[in-house]
């Protein structure tokens, strides 16, 4: 066995209670506060940002495809699909699925108040499975082969604003001209806790639309397209190259720009708060072995008298440091992890969906930067413990046998 190691086995974590013992464990336990409260920091910022950003890209997509337009207005101008247009996205293979959509301006009058509203035209190749996590009331709308659907669905907000419950029969007037209105019921309401959609979208047939607009049967708003991971510039570049040269692609991240750069300026919150909390745990860690090298200084000594080297003398700190390390993640990573764990599947701490735009605290499980997270402390800790041992070089035997 290695003597350096021995002797650190020996010297660390002594039973007797004394000084040594009580240096160790403070050590242990300031370094597993550390790490733990590092990991929830970043299961929280991931679980938050993935909550957020599905949430948009499930309600619009990851892309948008629309036609070139100067006008700011909500609706777009229609553009004809070709009969294969399915296959040409699905060759991509980083496309899960496209949906078909339009949209119109309209004015939503209950019993007392009016509110202005964006209806979404959707057909049958909506994904209702994927809406139901939103849907809080009822059900999603009824999509006919033939004719129309006169049923909506619309968000918690506007249920409250305008005093509207499932079942209700409204009036939707839209402005065009002429003016023309529509009777419709509400079927669902649904809530997805984000202002941008929660306050002005309600969700109809896209035939509606089709037929308020005298468009055709084959003609839409806008496409969105949905991925099975995340976008990136090459395959932004990839679905633009297979467009018609009268359309163009809207990235959602640019589309609602304000929700992903808040999401980024999140990051560097948490980067600082770790870096913070990294250096408070590596100045403890050095701070601590120098008080160990201190309170040994007789053992230094005696060592020294004996004919040890400075080397092996310092590796005994060294590993002394390691082991405390070692102890300090694995009661830091279980006690991060627990916690995470317990409200990954029973949310015990609730958050407030009008500021947070969730109900509870979310978790995500990212272990690669787990993993790099302790590999990262671990060197950083290997590499400070090498600067108090330094002390021992200047350790006179003679002297330190003496020291009291």
């Amino acid at each position: 066995m290695n003597l350096s190691y021995f002797i650190a086995k020996r010297i660390s974590f002594s039973r007797t209670g004394g000084f040594s013992a009580t240096i160790h464990k403070i050590a242990v336990g300031s370094l597993g506060i550390g790490i733990a409260v590092s990991i929830l920091a970043f299961m929280i910022l991931g679980g938050f940002q993935k909550t957020v950003s599905d949430k948009v890209y499930g309600f619009t997509g990851h892309y948008q495809v629309q036609r070139f337009t100067m006008s700011n207005s909500f609706e777009e101008n229609p553009f004809s699909l070709k009969p294969n247009y399915p296959q040409i996205y699905q060759d991509i293979a980083e496309i899960q699925r496209v949906q078909q959509v339009a949209h119109k301006a309209a004015l939503m009058k209950g019993e007392e108040e009016v509110e202005g509203v964006l209806m979404k035209g959707v057909s049958s190749d909506f994904d209702t499975l994927g809406f139901r996590e939103y849907l809080v009331e009822g059900r999603f709308i009824t999509i006919p082969e033939t004719g129309t659907s006169n049923e909506i669905v619309i968000s918690r907000f506007l249920a409250n604003r305008l005093l509207l419950e499932v079942g209700d029969r409204i009036l939707l007037y839209f402005v065009q001209d002429p003016p023309r209105y529509r009777r419709v019921e509400v079927v669902g309401i649904y809530e997805t806790f984000l202002e941008n959609f929660d306050q002005k979208i309600i969700i109809g047939e896209l035939q509606t639309i089709r037929n308020l607009n005298g468009w055709n049967d084959d003609q839409v708003g806008g496409l969105e397209i949905f991925l099975k991971g995340q976008p990136s510039p090459e395959l932004t570049r990839s679905i633009e190259d297979v467009l018609e040269l009268d359309l163009k692609l809207i990235p959602s991240d640019d589309k609602y720009l304000e929700i992903f750069d808040w999401l980024k300026l999140l990051d560097t919150n948490v980067y600082v708060f770790l870096i913070l909390i990294g250096f408070v745990a590596v100045f403890n860690m050095g701070a601590i072995l120098f008080i160990l090298i201190m309170e040994r200084t007789q053992m230094i000594g005696l060592l020294k008298a004996l004919g040890a080297r400075d080397l092996q003398i310092r590796k005994i700190f060294f590993w002394n440091g390691m082991r405390i390390l070692g102890r300090g993640l694995l009661i830091g990573n279980s006690l991060g992890l627990g916690i995470g764990l317990l409200q990954y599947y029973f949310h015990l701490i609730p958050l407030n969906p009008e500021s947070y735009y969730m109900s509870y605290v979310p978790i995500d499980w990212n272990w690669p930067v787990f993993i790099g997270l302790n590999i990262g402390i671990t060197i950083l800790t290997a590499l400070v413990l090498w600067i108090p041992v330094i002390v021992i070089s200047r350790v006179n035997p003679i002297q330190s046998i003496r020291f009291d």
